[in-house]
């Protein structure tokens, strides 16, 4: 049922560009807002607890209906469910369109539009891996991979439209606590408790999805890069994690990219990095469908 409901979300996702605005959940801000304003900055005992109960009441509503709809009518309105927690769970963005307008305004030569496509696409800590926009661009396609795909899948497959929920919760009040922090002209929040529990949540489906982009590209060049990441780790256990994410897609995708001209690396390498992710996300689909064969045949 799992496999059917990613790959229904996935499917119709292509065919319903025009509604993700409806995915950015905007209605949920004042609630982000007045929790970060309980628990505050700092990542102790009591401040992680309302953190955690902040991120787990917009959950609950999903799980009670999904433990309601249990198998009733052969699975189909859990299945249901499923498809429709999984559309808003993708996101908030698509990824792929994402990219799309961004190569397309490189190739027209509207730099203008260009860097606007990439604010879109990078947060703080993704721009500051890369010298330049490029190399900022590409790694931030590889992290916002986990925060838009593949973490959603791990926490689905594990504990149901719940789990995915709770992890697009968590990422929408890491990135809400950023933009709040921008808009003040302070430091993103890296310390605070909504940061720390959306790197507790993301920091195994990272590992797989790095090692998926290992499988998807030059596999020793993204081993030898994940090294590197775990020798030069950095102290924070988001930022370690995206670190990881970005070399290592960095380290599957360069040999591809040896032999092409300068002037066309920009638009080449985004689009590359979108193939890394791509195959690898149907290394995950396909993987995920051997266990629950495996797991129907036991």
């Amino acid at each position: 049922m799992s496999v059917l409901a990613l790959l229904l979300a996935l499917l119709l996702e292509r065919g319903l560009t025009h509604l993700f605005h409806l995915r950015e959940l905007r209605w949920l801000d004042g609630y982000f807002d007045r929790a970060a304003r309980v628990f505050g900055d700092g990542t102790g005992y009591l401040k992680l607890a309302g953190a955690l109960l902040a991120m787990l009441l917009p959950v609950l509503p999903v799980a009670a209906i999904e433990w309601l709809l249990g198998s009733h009518a052969f699975g189909l309105p859990q299945l249901g469910l499923a498809v429709i927690v999984l559309l808003f769970s993708f996101g908030p963005r698509d990824l792929r369109e994402e990219i799309d307008d961004y190569v397309a305004a490189l190739e027209r030569g509207d730099r203008d539009a260009a860097a606007s496509r990439a604010t879109e696409l990078l947060e703080a800590d993704a721009a500051s891996r890369g010298a330049g926009v490029r190399e900022a661009v590409e790694d931030a396609v590889f992290v916002q991979a986990n925060n838009r795909i593949f973490g959603v899948i791990f926490w689905f497959v594990l504990l149901g439209a719940a789990g995915a929920w709770l992890f697009r919760i968590s990422d929408l009040m890491r990135r809400r606590a950023a933009f709040e922090a921008e808009r003040r002209g302070s430091v993103a929040p890296a310390g605070t408790a909504p940061v720390l529990l959306h790197g507790l949540l993301a920091w195994i489906p990272a590992r797989l999805a790095a090692f998926s982009y290992a499988l998807a590209g030059s596999f020793e060049d993204a081993i030898g890069n994940w090294r590197i990441a775990v020798d030069q780790a950095a102290e924070r256990l988001l930022d370690r994690t995206e670190d990881l994410l970005a070399r290592v897609g960095r380290g599957s995708l360069g040999p591809s990219l040896a032999a092409l001209p300068p002037e066309s690396l920009d638009a080449a390498t985004a689009r590359g990095a979108w193939r890394i992710v791509s195959r690898a996300g149907w290394i995950w689909l396909t993987a995920i469908a051997l266990l629950v064969l495996a797991g129907s045949l036991a």
